[in-house]
């Protein structure tokens, strides 16, 4: 069993973990699918490869321009053009995007305990955006914009390694808590970090807007919830302060 206890800091994959960015993503997509006969999870499926094509194809390119040509690449393989103004309001979606409901409470709990790290894979004005709605209070936020790089490439975990002892953080006592194993969970195992998933997607099939993990991945302790991590969490501390 992992001892939540021995942690002080948690390190953090927001959209999919705290974001719920496959509703903000059927938003602007699901309107411009109508009449395809897709389904939500169909367009989530024919989305999620060409978003981390371009991330890896053009790892310095900002998350909103990402965006917008995996959209027109999407609408391509899909037989429907993609309009200009269509692909840049989805660039520019990422702030309205909404938060999974036990985020903001979970986040605040956690914060009583550890320092919280974001490790995010959009860039800095989108996150700026997205956290008004959770309302955290982060350490550090490492962005795609900063680091120049998508996850599952290390560049994220590089920039986290470098800023620990800046934050009085020894490497073992840092918890990576995220939801997507393609783009969290398989670089955690490689970088050697024990990690938490929080399987968002527990009651639903498939991947939906993440490409299946096509590298080793694990994890110590799964959740379906941060609601439910974050309770883990408080009984742990509870039964440690019974000793």
């Amino acid at each position: 069993m992992t001892d939540l206890t021995k942690f002080t800091a948690l390190s953090f994959d927001c959209y999919g973990t705290l974001i719920d960015w496959e509703a903000g993503i059927l938003a602007v997509l699901s309107p411009w699918a109508d009449g395809l006969g897709l389904s939500g999870e169909e367009l989530l499926v024919a989305y999620a490869g060409h978003e981390a094509a371009v991330q890896r194809e053009a790892p310095a390119t900002r998350y909103p321009d990402v965006l917008a040509e995996a959209f027109r690449r999407t609408g391509a393989g899909l037989g429907r053009e993609v309009g200009e103004d269509q692909a840049r309001r989805f660039g520019e979606s990422v702030p309205d995007w909404p938060a999974f409901g036990d985020s903001a409470g979970a986040l605040a709990r956690l914060a009583a305990r550890y320092r919280l790290i974001i490790l995010s894979n959009v860039h800095r004005a989108g996150f700026a955006g997205s956290n008004e709605r959770l309302r955290g209070t982060f350490a550090a936020v490492i962005t795609a914009e900063d680091v120049g790089a998508y996850k599952p490439a290390p560049n994220h975990f590089r920039a986290l390694d470098e800023t620990l002892p800046s934050l009085g953080v020894a490497r073992e006592e840092l918890l990576h808590v995220a939801q997507s194993l393609f783009h969290d969970h398989v670089p955690a195992k490689r970088e050697g970090l024990p990690s938490v998933w929080i399987n968002r997607r527990h009651d639903r099939p498939g991947w939906g807007a993440t490409p299946e993990p096509d590298g080793d991945w694990s994890y110590d302790l799964e959740y379906p919830s941060m609601a439910a991590f974050a309770d883990a969490v408080d009984r742990a501390f509870a039964e440690r302060d019974l000793r």
